[in-house]
C-alpha cells in the first residue's frame, strides 16, 4: 500500500479529472493522505502562462517529499512545460481517463480492493464531455485535450445515481464545451439529460459549470426553467463585449446575439469570464465590455489578463501594454464587485435553501454566497437580513 495525496489546478474539469485519479488508487486499495504523500499527483491547467507556472510550481514542491509525482491534465500535454523536471516527476501528457487509468497502472493495484468512497465536497463534480472543436484563436485547449467527445447518457445517469447514494445533495455537469455534449445512439441532447438527471431520486440541486451562449437555444432554455431541481444560475463565458475583438478572437456571437440568447433567462444568475487586454482590444471596445457586463447584471466575472498559448493563432501577438491591462482588469473586478453587492442586497429580506459546504458559509440556489450557521453538508432554510464583503448574512428561517 502506498499513500498518496492528490492536487488539481484550474476548472472544474480539472478538478473532476483529479478525482477520478483520486478514486482508482482508492479502489486500489492505497491511502489518501491530506498531501505530502508518497506519491503524489498534480493535475494541472494550461489556460494561461500564469496558470502553466503554478502548475510547474506545484509539481516542484511536490517533488521535495514524494517518492513519485505524477503530473497530469492540460499542462501536461504542452510542449516544453516542465522543462527538465526531477527525476521523480513524471509528466504523463494525459489527461481525463487517460490519466486515471495511467497513474493507477502505473503505481499498481495491492490486492486489497476498497468500494465505494465519498468525496470530500457536499457536491459532486460529474464530467458528462470532454475537449472541444472549436477554433478560438487564443485558446490552446484543443490541443491539449483533443476534439469534442462525450460519455454515453447510461454512464453519466449511473455516476449522478452512484454519487446521491454517496451522499451529495448537489450534482454539477461539468465538461469543457457542455453544449456539445451528444448521445446520438440513445437520443440524447444536453436538455434531454439536463431533464432527466434533475429528476433522478435524490438529486435536490442540479448545476451546469459553464455552458456557450451558441448551445442556450430554445430545449436548453426550457429545460432549465422547467426542471424543478436545475439551479436558477448559468456561467456563460462573454470573452469581450466588443464586436471586432469578438471577430479576432474567432468566437462565434456578436454581443447583440449573445444579449439575446440570455434574454429568456433574465431572472437568472448570470456569471461570466472576460478576457482583457487581446490583441484587438483597444479603450473604446473595453468600454464596450463594461457596458455589455452592466447592462446584463453579471454577478461574477473572472477576469483574464490575455496571455498568449503557443499553438495558437494568436500566439505571437500580446500588443497591449501590461499596465492597461492590470487597470482595465481593476475596472471590470470592481465593476463585478458592485454587481455582486446589487444582487445581494436585493436578496435582503428574501429566504432560500442554502447548501451549507463550510463552517458559517454556503450557496444559495441561485449560487450566491449566503453567510449562514448550519451543518456541513445540508441544505438549510435562510432569511436574509444584510449584505457582508463576502456575500448575504443570514439567519435561520
Amino acid at each position: 500500500m502506498a499513500t498518496f495525496s492528490t492536487r488539481f489546478l484550474g476548472c472544474k474539469v480539472s478538478f473532476a479529472d483529479a478525482q477520478a485519479i483520486r478514486e482508482r488508487l482508492l479502489a486500489d486499495g492505497h491511502e489518501e493522505v491530506a498531501e505530502s504523500g508518497e506519491i503524489q499527483v498534480v493535475n494541472t491547467c494550461c489556460v494561461t502562462h500564469e496558470a502553466v507556472s503554478k502548475s510547474r510550481q506545484a509539481a516542484s514542491r511536490a517533488a521535495r517529499s514524494a517518492r513519485a509525482v505524477y503530473v497530469t491534465g492540460c499542462a501536461s500535454n504542452l510542449e516544453g512545460a516542465f522543462g527538465h523536471a526531477a527525476p521523480n516527476v513524471l509528466v504523463t501528457g494525459r489527461t481525463g481517463e487517460e490519466a486515471a487509468a495511467f497513474v493507477a497502472g502505473d503505481v499498481g493495484a495491492i490486492g486489497c480492493v476498497n468500494a465505494e468512497h465519498r468525496l470530500d465536497r457536499v457536491r459532486a463534480f460529474v464530467k458528462i464531455q470532454d475537449g472541444c472543436s472549436f477554433s478560438c484563436a487564443f485558446c490552446v485547449i484543443p490541443l491539449v485535450r483533443g476534439a469534442t467527445r462525450s460519455r454515453t447518457a447510461e454512464a453519466v445517469l449511473g455516476e449522478i445515481r452512484r454519487r446521491v447514494a454517496q451522499g451529495h445533495r448537489e450534482i454539477v455537469l461539468t465538461g469543457v464545451n457542455l453544449g456539445c455534449f451528444r448521445d446520438r445512439a440513445a437520443g440524447y441532447t444536453l436538455a434531454r439529460l439536463v431533464r432527466e438527471a434533475g429528476s433522478l431520486p435524490g438529486v435536490e440541486r442540479l448545476r451546469l459549470s459553464s455552458i456557450e451562449v451558441n448551445h442556450v437555444d430554445d430545449a436548453l432554455v426550457s429545460a432549465l426553467l422547467e426542471t424543478p431541481t436545475v439551479s436558477p444560475h448559468l456561467h456563460v463565458p462573454l470573452q469581450s463585449g466588443d464586436d471586432g475583438v469578438l471577430r479576432a478572437m474567432g468566437r462565434r456571437y456578436s454581443a447583440s446575439q449573445f444579449e439575446r440568447r440570455l434574454a429568456p433567462l433574465s431572472g437568472l444568475n448570470v456569471t461570466t469570464d472576460v478576457i482583457v487586454g487581446f490583441p484587438a482590444e483597444d479603450d473604446a471596445a473595453f468600454e464596450r465590455t463594461l457596458s455589455l457586463v452592466e447592462r446584463l447584471g453579471m454577478t461574477k466575472v473572472h477576469v483574464f489578463p490575455y496571455s498568449p498559448r503557443p499553438g495558437t493563432r494568436t500566439a505571437t501577438e500580446d500588443t497591449v501594454a501590461r499596465e492597461a491591462k492590470r487597470d482595465r482588469g481593476t475596472r471590470l473586478r470592481a465593476l463585478s464587485d458592485e454587481l455582486c453587492r446589487r444582487r445581494w442586497q436585493a436578496r435582503v429580506g428574501t429566504t432560500d435553501r442554502v447548501l451549507v459546504d463550510r463552517p458559517g458559509r454556503g450557496y444559495a440556489d441561485d449560487y450566491t454566497p449566503w453567510l449562514v450557521e448550519g451543518e456541513v453538508g445540508a441544505f438549510v432554510a435562510a432569511r436574509g437580513v444584510g449584505v457582508a464583503a463576502e456575500g448575504v448574512l443570514a439567519v435561520a428561517a
